[in-house]
């Protein structure tokens, strides 16, 4: 249903603290013209806990009259509560986002059982699509494979985004899931592995800042992955007869210099969050080394 980088874009937000929704439709077109390939409104990286319902509801509504048929919406709607989850799928579906993502209920650390509960209730009470959301650095909590494996078989569960960093998770749960299920990177240094290991996608953060060089290479990582031969190994195979994807590599890693420059106290918050990650351009040096 969805492929490609998917941003987790940000909300724009005026000096008194107000949703900016003249910057956010601007926002909007300047993705769909950049090629994004999915919008997520109001995800972790838009600042879903602080929010409100109703300017989410908005947020939503907005981007689907702007974006139309161009480029699909999917909403952030998860939190630590499963009535409240519930009640935030439902009204964002009602403002017309196509799919919901939907974090682990963070601070509360429930057990696998508990997050099976959880996503379960949600999904029949969804009117939309789900796509499961893991990054237990953030909320404390890791979904587990097997749980992952049981919630796969529900027919509203769409999807997962792996946000933990490890490859070997997302080959575990492709190889377990991928026929039922669509995974998703949610670790943009390792999203061309992961698209070569199966993965369907990135939803991104680097894309806030180089939509159009993300899209190219989630593209150029898929069409790799299609094309390689079968004894390729995978973190080889997305590189293997493809320039273009060593270039979007270099321009990614000129890109995150200038970001991590620029962030030095001058620019808002998310250039400032590719700031003093090194760890990040000397991945994609080593990728463009590998190829």
């Amino acid at each position: 249903m969805f492929s490609g980088s998917m941003v987790a874009v940000v909300t724009p937000m005026t000096e008194a603290g107000e949703i900016d929704l003249q910057a956010w439709e601007g926002l909007l077109q300047w993705h769909a013209q950049q090629g994004t390939d999915a919008i997520v409104v109001v995800g972790t990286t838009g600042e879903s806990p602080t929010v409100t319902l109703a300017e989410a509801g908005e947020l939503v509504r907005r981007a689907v009259m702007v974006l139309g048929d161009r480029v699909p919406v999917i909403a952030g709607t998860g939190t630590n509560s499963t009535a409240g989850t519930i009640e935030r799928t439902r009204a964002l579906a009602a403002a017309g986002a196509q799919a919901a993502l939907v974090v682990t209920p963070y601070y509360n650390k429930p057990t696998q059982e508990g997050l099976y509960q959880h996503f379960r209730a949600v999904a029949d009470a969804s009117p939309i699509p789900l796509i499961l959301y893991n990054v237990p650095s953030r909320t404390g909590v890791d979904l587990l494979p097997d749980t992952v494996a049981r919630l796969a078989l529900h027919p509203r569960i769409l999807g997962v985004k792996e946000s933990t960093g490890s490859l070997a998770r997302v080959e575990e749960l492709v190889a377990r899931c991928g026929k039922d299920l669509e995974i998703y990177s949610g670790e943009d240094p390792i999203a061309v592995q992961s698209i070569a290991a199966g993965a369907r996608g990135l939803i991104s953060v680097t894309a806030n800042v180089a939509p159009r060089l993300m899209h190219e290479l989630c593209a150029a990582a898929t069409l790799s992955a299609e094309n390689a031969n079968g004894n390729t190994p995978a973190h080889d195979a997305a590189f293997h007869g493809h320039d273009s994807c060593l270039r979007v590599l270099h321009e990614l890693g000129a890109a995150a210099t200038l970001s991590a420059v620029e962030a030095e106290g001058r620019t808002p918050a998310h250039f400032a969050a590719l700031n003093g990650h090194a760890g990040c351009l000397r991945v994609l040096h080593e990728l463009g080394a590998a190829a």
